[in-house]
């Protein structure tokens, strides 16, 4: 009997590591093309151990992968990045009027997601993130859930409700990414700071729906971003409350034309006009119109840290 605990307890490493070779910090890489040892984003994604006190990067290759990918939320301190930001894409199609196969219900808006990231400090970066549904109905191609989410150098595609930023409390960092959408392109409750990024808006709508909840110190935050629309795009709000306290500010921005004077609507109800935050400071291009905005916003003294 002793003999058999001193093998076992022997050979347990070594039968651990055969289990999961990737349990490690390395890289690992993924390819369509079978250049690499996985040929989808989710394979490689399974492999990574939970609750990683180190940092592990998946490095996918060039190549358009049909994924609905969900990040756990067991994983923490993963880096998912691409080869290439515009041929490094991820994709998928469903919109919240498509039915849920075998029920009699509709999908709605929250299962809608491209990529859902639900863990902590994860980093996605170089990448294409794609919701190439008909415009239908809402449809998500960015869904959080985790915090301390790093966004970098990345491009989200979609039409109604591209990037939904939905775990109240978490906080979110988009730096030089490229967002478009039709209407409430950016929307949810969480904290998260664009910085050096690109709003593309595709029809006369709505940039932000920030749902801030109440007593939370900061909703959306964007810095030196440049607003930008599409040929023929001329009316466009920099927001609107999705919830009452919803809070949103723009700085050092460089809005197009297409902004309207008056900047921000109050979704139809004077109400929120007395609890929303909406804010700018220091902007520029034609459809930065201080002087135009509605009453109820701010233009702040200084800029936001």
């Amino acid at each position: 009997m002793h003999k058999l605990l001193t093998l076992l307890f022997f050979f347990a490493p070594l039968m651990a590591s055969a289990a999961n070779p990737y349990d490690n910090p390395d890289t690992l890489f993924v390819a369509q093309d079978g250049s690499a040892p996985f040929h989808t984003i989710a394979d490689a994604v399974e492999v990574c151990r939970a609750f990683m006190d180190y940092h592990k990067v998946i490095f996918i290759k060039k190549g358009t992968y049909h994924e609905k990918l969900i990040i756990p939320s067991w994983l923490t301190n993963i880096e998912l990045c691409g080869e290439d930001r515009d041929a490094t894409i991820i994709t998928w199609s469903d919109h919240a009027n498509m039915p849920i196969p075998g029920t009699n219900q509709k999908m709605g808006t929250f299962r809608t997601f491209t990529v859902r990231v639900d863990g902590n400090a994860i980093t996605l970066k170089n990448l294409t993130i794609e919701n190439n549904a008909p415009r239908l109905g809402q449809a998500v191609a960015l869904h959080t859930q985790g915090s301390h989410l790093v966004f970098r150098n990345c491009r989200f595609l979609g039409n109604q409700d591209t990037v939904y930023t939905g775990g109240i409390g978490t906080s979110l960092l988009f730096d030089h990414c490229y967002i478009e959408g039709t209407t409430d392109f950016i929307f949810g409750p969480s904290e998260a700071w664009f910085q050096n990024c690109i709003l593309y808006s595709k029809i006369n709508s709505y940039i932000t729906a920030a749902s801030t909840p109440k007593g939370q110190a900061r909703g959306y935050v964007f810095d030196h971003c440049t607003l930008t629309a599409a040929p023929g795009v001329t009316q466009c709000y920099l927001g609107r409350p999705w919830r009452p306290y919803a809070k949103t500010v723009f700085q050092y921005c460089d809005m197009g034309v297409h902004i309207r004077p008056e900047g921000w609507y109050n979704w139809n109800d004077p109400r929120n006009e007395k609890t929303a935050f909406y804010a700018e400071y220091k902007n520029t291009g034609k459809g930065y119109q201080p002087q135009s905005r509605v009453s109820w916003s701010h233009q702040l003294t200084g800029p936001v840290n």
